[in-house]
């Protein structure tokens, strides 16, 4: 979940119930039409990024998070390209959202998605992110994951930040989520060769998604590379611009001592 949306979901939560945030393999050679735009190998912010970055026009608030989000590396590692259809799964308040409509540009497509409880504790951050189609090329969608509401076979792209380790949560304040068949409905909407990138708190090896989920907002990078790997995924390549050697894995993301500084992964999936 990202960092503001999920603090208000752990507030609420907090006052409902006290108990209760190698190389890559070679891939398969297919028709150059049916594929989506593959990634480059460089790193760093390009032109196109730092420019959206400095947008003056930008929603308020957004530069502030730039710095610790480490956007432009993550934007770099995903490596966007104009004229491309990508997903913000679980999107939040939308922050990564504008970034995307304007790499992609007039000719691409976002789509800012989000499930009930995303949509709830977003607040109406949307709203006025979106009004008077100040983003014309994004386009919302809602409802449960496993059935998203997107055309097969239409993205190049997918990113999720802070959000994967929620499909894995079990809370009386969150809808039954299958993250397998949340998975297969990603996968069916994406190209062949699109990519998938994945950012997340990380959790000591080995821990229960259920306990840890629910307690520390974290989930086992293992556990993440299995899921996708089981959706039809090839783990394409991962970056260290977001760890942090210094968070020992046991704190909540939202513990003042390492909030906007924890140990985080970043993988990026290919679909064949």
């Amino acid at each position: 979940m990202n960092a503001r949306l999920a603090c208000a979901l752990a507030i609420t939560l907090a006052l409902t119930a006290c108990s209760r945030s190698e190389p890559p393999p070679p891939a398969a050679e297919t028709p150059p039409a049916a594929h989506a735009a593959a990634p480059s190998e460089s790193t760093g912010e390009s032109a196109a990024i730092q420019a959206a970055l400095s947008n003056s026009s930008r929603f308020a608030g957004d530069a502030g998070e730039d710095a610790w989000r480490k956007s432009a590396d993550v934007l770099a590692f995903m490596n966007v390209q104009p004229g491309m259809h990508v997903v913000d799964y679980l999107a939040g308040g939308g922050y990564y959202t504008e970034l995307l409509s304007t790499l992609v540009g007039p000719e691409g497509r976002v789509y800012t998605y989000n499930n009930a409880e995303y949509t709830k504790y977003s607040g109406d951050t949307p709203a006025k992110r979106y009004a008077n189609n100040r983003l014309g090329n994004v386009v919302t969608v809602t409802g449960a994951p496993e059935s998203l509401a997107i055309e097969p076979g239409s993205l190049d792209a997918a990113l999720f930040v802070q959000s994967y380790h929620d499909l894995h949560w079990k809370s009386k304040d969150w809808s039954p989520t299958d993250p397998a068949k949340s998975l297969a409905a990603l996968v069916t909407a994406l190209k062949p060769g699109a990519i998938v990138v994945v950012v997340d708190h990380v959790a000591v090896a080995g821990s229960d998604p259920a306990v840890v989920v629910d307690s520390l907002h974290r989930i086992d990078p293992a556990l993440v590379r299995k899921d996708f790997e089981a959706a039809g995924l090839v783990f394409d390549a991962e970056s260290s611009i977001l760890a942090n050697s210094a968070d020992d894995h046991t704190k909540s993301v939202f513990d003042e001592s390492i909030r906007h500084k924890t140990d985080q992964f970043v993988y990026r999936f290919r679909k064949p």
